[in-house]
Protein backbone atom coordinates (compact mmCIF):
# COMPACT_ATOMS: atom_id res chain seq x y z
CA UNK A 1 0.00 0.00 0.00
CA UNK A 2 1.18 3.19 -1.00
CA UNK A 3 2.16 6.04 1.75
CA UNK A 4 -0.12 8.82 2.10
CA UNK A 5 1.05 12.57 2.10
CA UNK A 6 0.17 12.62 6.02
CA UNK A 7 2.89 9.52 6.39
CA UNK A 8 5.52 11.00 4.42
CA UNK A 9 5.60 14.13 6.28
CA UNK A 10 5.35 11.83 9.18
CA UNK A 11 8.76 10.55 7.86
CA UNK A 12 10.12 13.99 7.52
CA UNK A 13 9.72 15.47 10.81
CA UNK A 14 11.32 12.04 12.06
CA UNK A 15 14.85 13.13 10.49
CA UNK A 16 14.57 16.15 12.51
CA UNK A 17 17.36 15.88 15.43
CA UNK A 18 18.24 17.57 18.11
CA UNK A 19 21.47 19.62 17.82
CA UNK A 20 24.53 18.39 18.95
CA UNK A 21 25.26 19.94 22.35
CA UNK A 22 28.76 18.48 22.67
CA UNK A 23 29.99 20.25 19.58
CA UNK A 24 28.35 23.70 20.89
CA UNK A 25 29.87 23.18 23.77
CA UNK A 26 32.86 22.90 22.06
CA UNK A 27 32.26 25.93 19.82
CA UNK A 28 31.47 27.89 23.07
CA UNK A 29 34.57 26.78 24.52
CA UNK A 30 36.78 28.09 21.24
CA UNK A 31 34.78 31.44 21.09
CA UNK A 32 36.13 32.09 24.64
CA UNK A 33 39.60 31.07 23.55
CA UNK A 34 39.61 34.12 20.58
CA UNK A 35 41.03 37.19 21.19
CA UNK A 36 38.56 39.06 22.44
CA UNK A 37 36.32 39.66 25.54
CA UNK A 38 34.12 36.51 26.54
CA UNK A 39 30.60 37.17 24.34
CA UNK A 40 31.72 40.59 23.07
CA UNK A 41 30.65 39.55 19.36
CA UNK A 42 27.25 39.21 21.05
CA UNK A 43 24.70 37.39 18.16
CA UNK A 44 27.29 36.41 15.96
CA UNK A 45 28.88 34.11 19.01
CA UNK A 46 25.18 32.49 19.33
CA UNK A 47 24.94 32.32 15.81
CA UNK A 48 28.25 30.14 15.30
CA UNK A 49 26.98 27.94 18.22
CA UNK A 50 24.21 27.37 16.16
CA UNK A 51 25.62 26.91 13.14
CA UNK A 52 28.16 24.32 14.87
CA UNK A 53 25.56 22.23 16.67
CA UNK A 54 23.32 21.85 13.49
CA UNK A 55 26.53 20.72 10.95
CA UNK A 56 28.48 18.75 13.82
CA UNK A 57 31.11 21.02 12.99
CA UNK A 58 32.91 24.03 14.76
CA UNK A 59 34.34 25.58 12.07
CA UNK A 60 31.60 25.17 9.15
CA UNK A 61 31.37 26.60 6.01
CA UNK A 62 28.66 27.48 3.32
CA UNK A 63 29.68 27.34 -0.10
CA UNK A 64 25.76 26.35 -1.82
CA UNK A 65 23.12 28.93 -0.31
CA UNK A 66 19.77 28.69 -1.96
CA UNK A 67 16.68 31.18 -1.95
CA UNK A 68 13.68 29.90 -2.65
CA UNK A 69 10.85 32.20 -3.72
CA UNK A 70 7.23 30.67 -3.22
CA UNK A 71 4.49 32.73 -5.30
CA UNK A 72 0.90 32.36 -4.54
CA UNK A 73 -2.20 34.19 -5.03
CA UNK A 74 -5.01 34.76 -2.69
CA UNK A 75 -8.82 35.13 -2.94
CA UNK A 76 -8.73 37.17 -0.17
CA UNK A 77 -7.40 40.07 -2.48
CA UNK A 78 -11.18 40.14 -3.41
CA UNK A 79 -11.92 42.05 0.02
CA UNK A 80 -9.71 45.05 -1.25
CA UNK A 81 -7.21 44.53 1.22
CA UNK A 82 -3.89 45.40 -0.57
CA UNK A 83 -2.73 48.40 -2.42
CA UNK A 84 -1.58 46.51 -5.08
CA UNK A 85 -3.45 44.60 -7.99
CA UNK A 86 -3.53 40.68 -7.63
CA UNK A 87 -1.74 40.54 -11.34
CA UNK A 88 1.46 42.10 -9.65
CA UNK A 89 1.98 38.26 -8.47
CA UNK A 90 2.73 36.86 -11.98
CA UNK A 91 4.54 40.08 -12.96
CA UNK A 92 6.99 39.91 -10.47
CA UNK A 93 7.59 35.89 -10.75
CA UNK A 94 9.22 36.90 -14.27
CA UNK A 95 10.87 39.83 -12.69
CA UNK A 96 12.32 37.25 -10.05
CA UNK A 97 13.15 34.76 -13.14
CA UNK A 98 14.61 37.58 -15.51
CA UNK A 99 17.07 38.59 -12.21
CA UNK A 100 15.62 42.20 -11.90
CA UNK A 101 14.22 41.79 -8.44
CA UNK A 102 15.76 43.41 -5.39
CA UNK A 103 16.18 39.68 -4.10
CA UNK A 104 18.19 38.75 -6.93
CA UNK A 105 20.56 41.67 -6.88
CA UNK A 106 21.45 40.86 -2.87
CA UNK A 107 21.53 37.23 -3.81
CA UNK A 108 23.84 38.03 -6.35
CA UNK A 109 25.73 40.12 -4.27
CA UNK A 110 25.79 37.61 -1.14
CA UNK A 111 26.82 34.35 -3.61
CA UNK A 112 23.52 32.96 -3.49
CA UNK A 113 20.93 31.20 -5.75
CA UNK A 114 17.68 32.33 -6.54
CA UNK A 115 14.92 29.35 -7.29
CA UNK A 116 11.28 30.56 -7.59
CA UNK A 117 8.26 28.18 -7.71
CA UNK A 118 5.01 28.77 -8.61
CA UNK A 119 2.99 26.78 -6.29
CA UNK A 120 -0.32 28.92 -6.25
CA UNK A 121 -0.01 31.78 -8.78
CA UNK A 122 -3.48 32.59 -10.53
CA UNK A 123 -2.17 33.18 -13.99
CA UNK A 124 -0.29 29.88 -15.62
CA UNK A 125 3.31 30.84 -16.01
CA UNK A 126 5.67 29.46 -18.68
CA UNK A 127 10.01 29.65 -18.22
CA UNK A 128 12.58 27.56 -17.98
CA UNK A 129 14.03 28.35 -14.86
CA UNK A 130 10.54 28.37 -13.20
CA UNK A 131 10.04 25.61 -10.75
CA UNK A 132 6.41 24.65 -12.03
CA UNK A 133 4.25 23.50 -8.77
CA UNK A 134 1.09 24.84 -9.08
CA UNK A 135 -1.36 23.38 -6.40
CA UNK A 136 -3.94 25.77 -7.42
CA UNK A 137 -4.71 28.82 -9.47
CA UNK A 138 -4.61 31.08 -6.37
CA UNK A 139 -6.47 30.47 -2.83
CA UNK A 140 -10.31 31.07 -2.55
CA UNK A 141 -11.55 33.99 -0.47
CA UNK A 142 -11.12 32.91 2.83
CA UNK A 143 -13.12 35.46 4.06
CA UNK A 144 -16.18 33.55 2.70
CA UNK A 145 -14.81 29.60 3.53
CA UNK A 146 -11.50 27.79 3.57
CA UNK A 147 -8.58 29.01 1.76
CA UNK A 148 -7.74 25.42 0.52
CA UNK A 149 -8.60 21.33 1.21
CA UNK A 150 -7.21 19.79 3.95
CA UNK A 151 -5.61 17.63 1.19
CA UNK A 152 -4.38 20.51 -0.78
CA UNK A 153 -2.34 22.29 2.27
CA UNK A 154 -0.71 18.86 2.92
CA UNK A 155 0.43 18.83 -0.66
CA UNK A 156 1.88 22.54 -0.29
CA UNK A 157 4.26 21.39 3.03
CA UNK A 158 5.28 18.48 0.88
CA UNK A 159 6.02 20.63 -2.19
CA UNK A 160 7.87 23.14 0.06
CA UNK A 161 9.67 19.81 1.71
CA UNK A 162 10.62 18.11 -1.87
CA UNK A 163 12.15 21.11 -3.38
CA UNK A 164 14.86 21.21 0.19
CA UNK A 165 15.61 17.92 -0.75
CA UNK A 166 16.24 18.08 -4.29
CA UNK A 167 18.52 21.49 -3.60
CA UNK A 168 19.92 19.73 -0.85
CA UNK A 169 20.85 16.57 -3.12
CA UNK A 170 22.45 19.26 -5.55
CA UNK A 171 24.47 20.50 -2.93
CA UNK A 172 22.92 23.46 -1.01
CA UNK A 173 24.06 23.61 2.40
CA UNK A 174 21.65 26.78 3.90
CA UNK A 175 17.94 28.13 2.59
CA UNK A 176 16.95 31.62 2.61
CA UNK A 177 12.56 31.81 2.72
CA UNK A 178 11.39 33.77 -0.04
CA UNK A 179 8.02 34.70 -1.21
CA UNK A 180 5.62 36.59 -3.57
CA UNK A 181 1.95 36.60 -3.11
CA UNK A 182 -0.28 40.38 -3.59
CA UNK A 183 -2.34 40.46 -0.20
CA UNK A 184 -0.37 37.35 1.96
CA UNK A 185 0.22 39.64 4.84
CA UNK A 186 -3.44 38.90 5.66
CA UNK A 187 -3.50 35.14 5.85
CA UNK A 188 -0.09 35.60 7.45
CA UNK A 189 -1.91 37.65 10.58
CA UNK A 190 -5.14 35.33 10.55
CA UNK A 191 -2.73 32.60 10.88
CA UNK A 192 -0.75 34.14 13.59
CA UNK A 193 -3.78 35.62 15.37
CA UNK A 194 -5.19 31.85 15.42
CA UNK A 195 -2.10 29.77 16.67
CA UNK A 196 -1.04 32.59 19.70
CA UNK A 197 -4.69 33.71 20.57
CA UNK A 198 -3.75 37.28 19.72
CA UNK A 199 -6.56 39.88 18.38
CA UNK A 200 -6.32 40.49 15.13
CA UNK A 201 -6.59 44.17 15.56
CA UNK A 202 -3.17 43.40 17.30
CA UNK A 203 -1.76 41.27 14.44
CA UNK A 204 -2.91 42.95 10.78
CA UNK A 205 -0.27 45.61 10.07
CA UNK A 206 0.01 47.83 6.73
CA UNK A 207 1.57 45.32 4.68
CA UNK A 208 1.96 47.21 1.18
CA UNK A 209 1.46 50.71 2.57
CA UNK A 210 -2.43 50.52 3.36
CA UNK A 211 -3.97 53.60 4.41
CA UNK A 212 -5.57 54.01 7.61
CA UNK A 213 -9.20 53.17 6.66
CA UNK A 214 -8.00 50.64 4.27
CA UNK A 215 -5.82 48.74 7.47
CA UNK A 216 -9.49 48.65 9.54
CA UNK A 217 -11.20 47.10 6.90
CA UNK A 218 -7.99 44.75 6.55
CA UNK A 219 -8.44 43.83 10.41
CA UNK A 220 -11.87 42.95 9.72
CA UNK A 221 -11.50 41.00 7.02
CA UNK A 222 -9.38 38.81 9.28
CA UNK A 223 -11.75 38.51 12.04
CA UNK A 224 -14.21 38.00 9.42
CA UNK A 225 -12.41 34.87 8.00
CA UNK A 226 -11.69 33.30 11.51
CA UNK A 227 -15.10 33.57 12.44
CA UNK A 228 -15.53 31.85 8.92
CA UNK A 229 -13.98 29.39 8.97
CA UNK A 230 -13.53 28.71 12.62
CA UNK A 231 -9.64 27.49 12.84
CA UNK A 232 -8.43 25.27 15.68
CA UNK A 233 -5.33 26.52 16.92
CA UNK A 234 -3.65 22.83 17.97
CA UNK A 235 -4.32 21.89 14.73
CA UNK A 236 -1.72 23.88 12.11
CA UNK A 237 -3.13 21.83 9.15
CA UNK A 238 -6.48 22.99 9.82
CA UNK A 239 -5.51 26.80 10.43
CA UNK A 240 -3.36 26.73 7.17
CA UNK A 241 -5.71 24.87 4.72
CA UNK A 242 -8.89 27.55 6.54
CA UNK A 243 -7.01 31.36 6.33
CA UNK A 244 -3.55 30.18 4.79
CA UNK A 245 -1.61 30.47 1.44
CA UNK A 246 -0.13 28.12 -1.18
CA UNK A 247 3.21 29.92 -0.53
CA UNK A 248 2.89 29.65 3.07
CA UNK A 249 2.27 25.97 3.10
CA UNK A 250 5.51 25.61 0.64
CA UNK A 251 7.45 27.94 2.50
CA UNK A 252 6.22 25.48 6.14
CA UNK A 253 7.27 21.99 3.70
CA UNK A 254 10.90 24.27 2.91
CA UNK A 255 11.78 25.02 6.77
CA UNK A 256 10.46 21.07 7.53
CA UNK A 257 12.76 19.77 5.17
CA UNK A 258 15.49 22.16 5.73
CA UNK A 259 15.87 20.62 8.80
CA UNK A 260 15.06 17.35 7.81
CA UNK A 261 18.60 17.00 5.64
CA UNK A 262 20.39 18.71 8.23
CA UNK A 263 20.35 22.51 6.83
CA UNK A 264 20.15 26.29 8.77
CA UNK A 265 17.10 27.54 7.40
CA UNK A 266 17.09 31.54 7.64
CA UNK A 267 13.58 33.30 8.12
CA UNK A 268 12.70 36.37 6.32
CA UNK A 269 9.92 38.46 6.83
CA UNK A 270 6.42 38.30 8.61
CA UNK A 271 5.43 35.69 5.98
CA UNK A 272 8.10 33.42 6.00
CA UNK A 273 7.93 34.14 10.38
CA UNK A 274 3.93 32.63 9.65
CA UNK A 275 5.29 29.70 8.16
CA UNK A 276 7.92 29.37 10.68
CA UNK A 277 5.34 29.15 13.09
CA UNK A 278 3.38 26.45 11.40
CA UNK A 279 6.29 24.75 11.23
CA UNK A 280 7.35 24.78 14.45
CA UNK A 281 3.79 23.68 15.19
CA UNK A 282 4.01 20.58 12.94
CA UNK A 283 7.54 20.30 14.71
CA UNK A 284 8.88 21.92 17.50
CA UNK A 285 12.37 20.33 16.78
CA UNK A 286 12.40 22.48 13.60
CA UNK A 287 12.90 25.63 15.25
CA UNK A 288 16.31 25.07 16.41
CA UNK A 289 17.38 24.93 12.35
CA UNK A 290 16.17 28.58 11.84
CA UNK A 291 17.64 31.28 11.98
CA UNK A 292 15.55 35.12 12.56
CA UNK A 293 17.09 37.41 9.52
CA UNK A 294 15.76 40.69 10.59
CA UNK A 295 12.84 42.51 12.08
CA UNK A 296 10.78 43.81 9.40
CA UNK A 297 8.55 47.17 9.87
CA UNK A 298 5.38 44.89 9.89
CA UNK A 299 4.14 45.86 12.95
CA UNK A 300 3.28 42.42 14.36
CA UNK A 301 6.59 40.78 13.21
CA UNK A 302 8.37 41.42 16.25
CA UNK A 303 5.33 39.56 18.36
CA UNK A 304 5.60 36.64 15.76
CA UNK A 305 9.21 36.05 16.19
CA UNK A 306 8.63 36.54 20.32
CA UNK A 307 5.92 33.72 20.10
CA UNK A 308 8.47 31.82 18.27
CA UNK A 309 11.28 32.27 20.50
CA UNK A 310 13.40 33.86 17.70
CA UNK A 311 15.72 37.11 17.64
CA UNK A 312 16.60 38.66 14.98
CA UNK A 313 19.85 39.27 13.44
CA UNK A 314 19.25 42.75 12.34
CA UNK A 315 16.51 45.63 12.39
CA UNK A 316 16.38 47.59 8.88
CA UNK A 317 12.73 48.59 8.65
CA UNK A 318 12.85 46.54 5.72
CA UNK A 319 8.77 45.31 4.64
CA UNK A 320 9.83 43.99 1.19
CA UNK A 321 9.69 40.18 1.65
CA UNK A 322 11.12 38.14 -1.76
CA UNK A 323 13.30 36.80 1.00
CA UNK A 324 15.44 40.15 1.10
CA UNK A 325 16.02 40.55 4.70
CA UNK A 326 17.07 36.93 4.92
CA UNK A 327 19.72 37.41 1.89
CA UNK A 328 21.51 39.94 3.90
CA UNK A 329 22.10 37.84 6.70
CA UNK A 330 23.97 35.43 4.82
CA UNK A 331 26.63 37.99 5.24
CA UNK A 332 26.29 37.29 9.12
CA UNK A 333 26.45 34.09 8.50
CA UNK A 334 29.43 34.21 6.53
CA UNK A 335 30.88 36.53 9.68
CA UNK A 336 30.37 34.08 12.01
CA UNK A 337 31.68 31.01 10.35
CA UNK A 338 35.10 32.97 9.50
CA UNK A 339 35.63 34.44 13.01
CA UNK A 340 35.92 30.62 13.86
CA UNK A 341 38.11 29.95 11.41
CA UNK A 342 40.40 32.83 10.90
CA UNK A 343 40.19 34.57 14.44
CA UNK A 344 43.32 34.07 16.57
CA UNK A 345 43.51 32.65 20.21
CA UNK A 346 44.98 34.59 22.77
CA UNK A 347 48.06 31.71 22.79
CA UNK A 348 48.18 31.76 19.21
CA UNK A 349 48.79 35.47 19.32
CA UNK A 350 50.83 35.58 22.22
CA UNK A 351 48.53 37.75 23.79
CA UNK A 352 47.49 37.08 27.52
CA UNK A 353 44.01 37.01 28.58
CA UNK A 354 42.22 38.94 31.05
CA UNK A 355 40.75 37.86 34.92
CA UNK A 356 37.16 37.85 35.34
Amino acid sequence: MSKSLTDHLNDITANIKPLNAEVQAATAAYLDTLTKPPGSLGKLESLAIQLAGITGNIKPSFTKKSVVVMAGDHGVCEEGISAFPAEVTPQMVMNFLNGGAAVNVLARQAGAGVHCVDIGVGTELNHEKLLSRNIGRGTANMAKGPAMTREEALQSIMTGAEIAAELASQGTQMFVTGEMGIGNTTPSAAIFSVLSGKQPSEVVGRGTGVTDERLIHKINVVEQAIQVNQPHAHDPLDVLSKVGGYEIGGLTGLILGAAAHGCPVIIDGFISSAAALIAKSICPEALAYMIASHASHEQAHVLLLEELGLHPMLQMDMRLGEGTGGVLCLHLVEAACRIMQEMATFESAGISGGSV
